[in-house]
Order: C-alpha cells, then sequence, then structure tokens
C-alpha cells in the first residue's frame, strides 16, 4: 500500500527537478542579452511619452540617442536640464541646455466673459460637445471647459476655472500634450522666457467678437501701434507676439481694451 503512493510522488518530483533543469538551461542560452547603456539611457528619461522631443516616446528615443551619435541630448522638454545632464553622462559627450517651455491658453472667455448659449446634457467632455455645433460658447473658439486638456495633464499644471483653462507656469514642463487634446487647439507652446502672449484665438470682426465675448482681442491695433520693439502685429483681426522680439515690457499688455493681451509676469 505504501508504494502504491511513494512511486507516483517520486514521479512527480522527478519531473519536477527535470522541468527546472530545462528551464535553468534554456534560460542561460536563450536568454535576450540587454544593452546596459540603452538601459541607463531609459532609465534618466521621465516616461511621460509626450512626444516632445519628436519620437513617439521615452523608449524610441533612449533607443535613438543609444544608437545615433547624432540625436541631439537636450529633446526631453519635460526632463529640463536635470535629464540632459544625465544623458549627456551617460553618453560621454558635453552637456546642452534644454529650451524650457510652457503652455498657454489663448482664450480668455470665461464665464465672466462670455455665455452659454445651449444646455448641452452630453457626454461631458470637450471633444464631445465640440462636435456638437462647435460647443455650447456665444463665442465657437472659446475654450469648452470640461477639462479634457486637465485630465490629460501628469503635472497638475492646468485647470478649469471660471469655465476656461488656466495654466500654472511654475508646473507646466511644455509636453504639449494638454494642447493635442484640445479639441479647439487653443492651447499653445511657447518658449518659457516669453511672458507676454494673445489670450484670444477668434479671427471674427471687432464688433461681432466684442458682442460675445468682454475679454476678445477686437483687432484694435492699439498694441501694435504701442510696443516699441515691433513684436506685436495684428492679422486678420487678431493680434500675435513675436517672442524673438518680444522683450515683455508689458506696454501692449497697458493699451489692450478688453484685457486680450496677457503676461505671467502680472499673475
Amino acid at each position: 500500500m505504501f508504494d502504491n503512493y511513494i512511486l507516483p510522488v517520486l514521479i512527480i518530483a522527478g519531473a519536477g527537478l527535470l522541468c527546472a533543469v530545462v528551464l535553468v538551461v534554456a534560460s542561460k542560452f536563450m536568454a535576450v542579452k540587454v544593452d546596459e547603456r540603452y538601459a541607463k539611457l531609459r532609465g534618466a528619461l521621465p516616461g511621460v511619452n509626450c512626444g516632445a522631443c519628436g519620437y513617439s516616446g521615452c523608449d524610441q528615443y533612449a533607443k535613438a540617442l543609444n544608437e545615433d551619435p547624432n540625436v541631439k541630448t537636450n529633446l526631453c522638454v519635460p526632463g529640463a536640464d536635470a535629464v540632459s545632464r544625465e544623458i549627456s553622462s551617460i553618453l560621454g559627450v558635453d552637456f546642452a541646455d534644454v529650451e524650457e517651455q510652457y503652455a498657454i491658453v489663448k482664450c480668455g472667455g470665461n464665464c465672466h466673459s462670455t455665455e452659454y448659449i445651449m444646455d448641452y446634457e452630453g457626454p461631458q467632455t470637450c471633444e464631445a460637445c465640440n462636435a456638437f455645433f462647435q460647443g455650447r460658447s456665444s463665442c465657437s473658439h472659446a475654450c469648452l471647459g470640461f477639462g479634457d486638456c486637465v485630465a490629460e495633464c501628469k503635472y497638475d499644471a492646468i485647470h478649469v476655472i471660471d469655465g476656461v483653462a488656466y495654466v500654472d507656469k511654475d508646473k507646466c514642463v511644455g509636453c504639449g500634450m494638454c494642447a493635442r487634446k484640445c479639441p479647439n487647439h487653443l492651447i499653445q507652446i511657447i518658449d518659457a522666457r516669453s511672458h507676454v502672449y494673445v489670450g484670444c484665438s477668434s479671427h471674427d470682426k471687432g464688433a461681432y467678437t466684442r458682442k460675445v465675448c468682454k475679454s476678445g482681442c477686437i483687432g484694435c491695433k492699439k498694441c501694435e501701434k504701442t510696443c516699441p520693439s515691433g513684436a506685436i502685429t495684428v492679422d486678420n483681426n487678431l493680434a500675435s507676439v513675436d517672442p524673438a522680439k518680444c522683450t515683455n515690457c508689458g506696454a501692449c499688455v497697458a493699451v489692450c481694451p478688453t484685457g486680450a493681451i496677457k503676461s505671467h509676469l502680472e499673475d
């Protein structure tokens, strides 16, 4: 009777031992070698997979850095200089400064400046609302206010306040994920050294813009005439700032009759 139990146990134990030996041998001879330098490069990147570097994700950027000596080490905008320094150290090359950026929202149409012309009861997302007659606001260019950008941001840098998205420059890393998510294309990524921007995207005539939004650009050209460095121009009823020329003096902000031109220096 005892032998009837021992034999099956021995068979199972032997089979298990044989399988273990086979797995150990297989893992040794069939193991995929890991490129240690690639692993270090990938570990240095933040893993946001935002695409700001021009590659589809951190894996692809790390692969390009590892294989192509011509790939720049300062392309990771979210990682800023700290990541660039680490990558440069791993590759044994000179450090290259990262051009820091941040997001701006080209809309000032909050609940105090404009109004809703419909009661939208569909899916509570900007994308869905925009597909329904270009949104609920009297201005068809306005921020839709449901926070698709907020849900996309991994840094808690953007929030909807009084119905319009607002960026916290101190938290924003310029990854651009919020900009790609906005169905009205109101979010733009600009150089972090630029503080003055136009918080409007409407090309409608001034009279109509004034009617639908108190904070919209009306194309009056006061800013263009006032700017001492020729950094701001009005084209097709909308002002725009050239960061290369702008000195952040704030003269255009001061003369704008609707407050469409904004400055982070005054936040």
